[in-house]
């Protein structure tokens, strides 16, 4: 998400529709996490913890988080890679707290902002296949009258389109602003309301561009045919559904994180200092932005999504079917993106930005997974780039 010089539930500039130079993240709109605890977060049975010490050199990803952190300014910087034989290696580097240089926790959550997308098209396309939605069916069949702007018609605008980000709608993320965004509570149609102040940004289906505004009228969609909560759906349709322990709807009002967790920091603007933002109101982001999890848990839900373990093969292959989505050969479908890597093939995955927090990964056809988070968004293209090379490092061995 981006509000002129910020941005916010996005998942990278690139997304935005240019290589320009990365511009800070407003709290409001980068969008895409509570009390530290200094309690160790326990790894999963089968992972090995990873750590630099002065006798034992560092593989490649670790020294990519220690770059991070070194030379880039990130407090600090996890991962967590899973291999084609389901063996799991946990990272990190930095420092939890910055007040009180505490040790980062393993696997610690965080926000994963834009990731929350993916979850969000995972339960539209589930309704898909079971008759309740139609992808090709417009905004206004589901939500009758409530779309409508300058250059805007909920009549002409279809569901698939909300899901590739084709709308055309304006992103509300972009009239948001820091501490708005971290301490006001917003419920979903003020969203909207926000976005239809404003004309649209291109005609339905005439181009791509990353809106936070298609992922709440989608989350409007999913609430009004199931007649519940989206946030009961995400958790009884995904999270539950395959194991994510760790991964869970913050409930209204609720600033928190409950787990250990590194603190997040926010730069804004980006020649300021750093501020503590790991306690913010996340209703800002809802079906965009709002879930909070770990790199393991976004791993095992990637993973699980490939394999065909949450969707239909026909919901699947639509969800991969992508568009071109800014540069460096990413793509986007339905809620899922692609990406090249350099030694071969893509992964998919979404990524996920928030006040506080990056989170960038995602999983490869042969089984590979990895996501990396680094606690404040980088605010130059060298920093951005650096979290997209450890991700790289990690599914390319």
């Amino acid at each position: 998400m981006r509000a002129r010089t910020k941005q916010s539930l996005r998942t990278s500039t690139e997304q935005r529709g240019g290589g320009g130079r990365r511009r800070t993240v407003p709290a409001a709109v980068a969008m895409a996490i509570g009390a530290m605890t200094l309690a160790a977060f326990a790894p999963p049975a089968s992972s090995t913890s990873v750590a630099t010490t002065a006798t034992a050199r560092p593989d490649t990803v670790q020294q990519a988080l220690n770059t991070l952190v070194r030379d880039d300014g990130m407090p600090a910087a996890l991962a967590s890679v899973e291999d084609r034989n389901g063996h799991t290696r946990t990272y990190t580097a930095g420092v939890a707290d910055l007040s009180t240089g505490s040790k980062v926790p393993r696997d610690g959550q965080v926000r994963i902002g834009s990731n929350t997308k993916a979850f969000t098209a995972v339960v539209v396309l589930q309704l898909v296949g079971e008759g309740k939605i139609g992808l090709d069916e417009y905004v206004d069949t589901y939500l009758p009258g409530l779309v409508r702007g300058e250059g805007i018609d909920g009549r002409r605008i279809t569901v698939r389109q909300l899901l590739q980000h084709t709308s055309g709608l304006p992103d509300y993320g972009m009239h948001i602003g820091d501490d708005e965004l971290r301490h006001r509570h917003f419920e979903p149609r003020e969203l909207i309301d926000i976005a239809l102040r404003y004309k649209a940004d291109a005609a339905p289906g005439e181009t791509w561009g990353y809106s936070n505004t298609n992922y709440v009228l989608a989350g409007l969609i999913v609430q009004k045919v199931t007649g519940r909560p989206l946030a009961e759906e995400i958790d009884r349709r995904v999270i539950k559904r395959i194991g994510l322990r760790h991964t869970y709807f913050p409930a209204p009002g609720d600033m928190t994180i409950r787990e250990p967790h590194p603190h997040g920091y926010h730069r804004s603007p980006e020649d300021g200092p750093l501020r503590d933002f790991t306690e913010i109101d996340p209703s800002a982001g809802w079906a965009a932005g709002q879930l909070i999890s770990t790199n393991s848990d976004l791993n095992r839900f990637f993973s699980a999504l490939l394999a065909g373990r949450l969707l239909p093969a026909a919901q699947l292959a639509e969800m991969r079917t992508t568009v071109p989505a800014g540069t460096s050969g990413l793509r986007y479908g339905l809620g899922l993106t692609s990406r090249p890597l350099p030694c071969g093939g893509v992964y998919w995955g979404h990524g996920g930005d928030i006040p506080g927090y990056e989170t960038r990964g995602g999983v490869t056809d042969d089984g590979r997974a990895a996501n990396v988070t680094v606690t404040s968004i980088p605010t130059d293209e060298a920093a951005a780039q650096h979290v997209k090379d450890a991700v790289d490092r990690a599914l390319c061995g």
